[in-house]
């Protein structure tokens, strides 16, 4: 039976502050739970409706009601278990070839989403302005469906980034070159900004090269895609060459 104190401690997870003041966050679903067993992430305790399907080793997984799940979960409709985890370290930073810039990114959804993609893509690190979401966020968490375990994101000022990245600076833009006419670099940042106010003006100051995704649509009247939505496209077009 869950105590007072653990539901307490394991429901203000959902806060920033507090993840940081126990050094702990949560992951929701017994298949993304998996995904843990090979990553950099050590996993404290699991509590599950259903001990025996939980497979990570040497880890303690106390058994709960559905009422007790309810009460630590995050989301609206529970899954099967929680998994209490140890923020990672953040590790030596090492640029790469080829990785993915979030401008103030705010959305959690967002951010998992592209998290995923990079994945998806095998974009092995994304680098986030400090006010870009945090990824330990649950509802970031859920939606990487596990890609979170597979990407490394590190948070940066992008100020001092910026002047020592070797890298070009690629930023999506509407008055940009055509993503379907654009040549793949050896060495780029791809820079996505925020939902509502795209690349802020400092940001915009040290690209080296504006992309856009230009409008099919008869009427041209819808103003912008998702940030998630416009960084599947790019990736798909750039991996397409």
């Amino acid at each position: 039976m869950l105590t007072a104190h653990t539901i307490k401690v394991l429901q203000s997870l959902d806060k920033k502050k507090f993840r940081q003041k126990y050094n702990l966050f949560l992951v929701e679903g017994n298949k993304i739970i998996s995904e843990l067993a090979n990553s950099p992430y050590k996993v404290k305790e699991i509590f599950s409706l259903n001990p025996e399907d939980i497979t990570v080793k040497d880890v303690q997984v106390h058994q709960i009601s559905e009422a007790e799940l309810k009460k630590i979960s995050m989301l609206q409709n529970p899954k099967d278990s929680v998994a209490v985890c140890f923020l990672k370290n953040e590790s030596d930073f090492s640029e790469n070839n080829l990785q993915l810039v979030l401008d103030g990114i705010q959305d959690p959804g967002n951010l998992g989403t592209i998290i995923r993609l990079a994945d998806w893509f095998g974009i092995e690190q994304i680098v986030c302005s400090n006010d870009t979401v945090d990824f330990y966020n649950p509802k970031v968490i859920m939606a990487t469906m596990g890609s979170f375990t597979r990407v490394n994101i590190v948070y940066k000022d992008l100020q001092e980034f910026f002047s020592k990245t070797e890298n070009l600076n690629i930023g999506t833009d509407m008055d940009g070159e055509s993503i379907y006419e654009f040549k793949r670099r050896d060495k780029m940042n791809i820079i996505l900004g925020n939902e509502g106010n795209g690349i802020r003006d400092f940001t915009e100051s040290v690209l080296n090269h504006k992309i856009t995704i230009p409008r099919f649509g008869k009427s041209q009247s819808t103003e912008s895609l998702n940030v998630a939505v416009a960084a599947g496209i790019v990736l798909g077009q750039l991996f397409s060459k």
